[in-house]
């Protein structure tokens, strides 16, 4: 098989015709010159007609393509699954889940132990937030300016850590205590600018409905409505969800934890003194946790709390310092399975869904072209193919696409 596919160029084949838009089409088992795109409104392609299926390179590479929307058929062909995760940047893209397999089931194959709370553990990583913000602080007032971008990142990521902090505050997984978890996770919040409450509605719902189209509060698809009602919108969503993707937890922090309108009644109050008392990292994450080409949002008619929690989340690795200011948080699809579960347990967690379910499992090592599929391919949802890019719907107003394909690097 050929070894890259150009990220910006994922078609599906159907029968020899020409689409409604004009656009040619190849029969099966035929391989096709050039690149041809079957558009938002073409006919939905068949799982059967998908297994056999072609795309070519911009190298003039010729790659058996799979649906990015995860058919059926691609449980049974490890090869595709493998190709994919080299062209995605991930370590491995796991298997559908069956749809008889419940939450329950995969919770119940966890040890005990991994939902024990160990205060010891806990106050430990307070410690290590403070000690390491302080010296991040520090560093900012005594280093020369060659070393600020050092100090920055250095702080930046450490100030993250108490957003993990807050995080197991909010599900309860940090204290016995609650009244020790609401203040503790109030105070870790205050550095951050986040008001804990709200944030703390919301991201119970995310779990409740994690990749569910409309529902989850996290990381979605544009919608297609979304991106056509304005220029102006257009303009904003191509640069939000391109070059400043990264930073886009500052513009859902704005969204979703300031307007009362959105809190049930009798949330409003605990959300008001919320409202009284460094974004990278915590955009990064999240969004690596849920976006990926290949991840399916569901309607929630169609919606499978199994699949969304253990096929539907991402773990990946970034480099131990970042994973020990920032307590583990990467090690992510555990946390899904049940957030219950301490962030000093994760890994004990993730040890024993591998051993249970590892070939459903999707994992990656944080590289350059991981970040490049998510920043210029997972755009704007679409039920058969989950995302299209920016770049194939408004190719005039998606330059900010285009110069990231260009300058991004593209290694794994």
């Amino acid at each position: 098989m050929a070894s890259r596919v150009a990220h910006s160029t994922f078609l599906f084949l159907g029968p020899q015709k020409r689409s409604a838009e004009g656009n040619r089409i190849c029969p099966q088992n035929f391989t096709c010159p050039g690149t041809y795109l079957l558009k938002w409104k073409s006919r939905p392609i068949k799982s059967s007609e998908q297994k056999n299926c072609f795309v070519s390179s911009r190298k003039s590479k010729i790659v058996k393509a799979v649906a990015v929307s995860v058919p059926s058929s691609l449980a049974d062909n490890a090869e595709d699954r493998k190709q994919l995760s080299e062209n995605y940047g991930f370590r491995q893209i796991g298997e559908p889940l069956p749809d008889n397999v419940t939450l329950k089931d995969i919770v119940d194959t966890l040890p005990r132990k991994v939902f024990e709370i160990d205060d010891l553990k806990a106050w430990k990583s307070v410690f290590i937030s403070i000690t390491s913000y302080a010296l991040g602080i520090f560093m900012i007032a005594k280093a020369p300016w060659y070393l600020l971008p050092l100090a920055w990142a250095w702080t930046g990521t450490a100030i993250t850590g108490f957003f993990v902090i807050g995080h197991d505050c909010a599900h309860k997984s940090f204290s016995r205590n609650k009244l020790v978890e609401d203040i503790v996770g109030t105070l870790a919040f205050l550095p951050l600018i986040y008001p804990y409450e709200p944030w703390r509605f919301k991201h119970d719902r995310h779990h409740a409905k994690t990749n569910m189209l409309q529902e989850d509060t996290a990381w979605h698809p544009v919608l297609l409505e979304e991106f056509e009602s304005s220029p102006i919108l257009r303009k904003a969503i191509i640069y939000g969800y391109g070059p400043f993707r990264t930073w886009m937890s500052i513009a859902h922090w704005l969204m979703w934890h300031f307007d009362l309108k959105k809190f049930r009644p009798n949330e409003v109050n605990r959300v008001k003194i919320s409202l009284t008392c460094y974004h990278f990292w915590m955009s990064t994450f999240t969004m690596v946790h849920h976006t990926a080409p290949h991840i399916p949002f569901k309607s929630s008619d169609e919606w499978n709390a199994a699949q969304a929690q253990l096929n539907g989340t991402v773990h990946c690795d970034y480099p131990r310092w970042i994973e020990i200011l920032c307590h583990d948080i990467n090690v992510h699809v555990p946390h899904h399975i049940s957030p219950r579960i301490p962030s000093y347990n994760l890994r004990a967690a993730h040890k024993s869904l591998q051993e249970n379910w590892g070939k459903y499992m999707n994992e990656a090592t944080w590289n350059w072209r991981l970040m490049k599929t998510i920043l210029t391919i997972c755009h704007v949802y679409d039920k058969e193919q989950n995302y299209i890019a920016f770049d194939e719907l408004a190719p005039r107003d998606s330059q900010p696409i285009t110069f990231l394909k260009k300058v991004m690097p593209d290694y794994a």
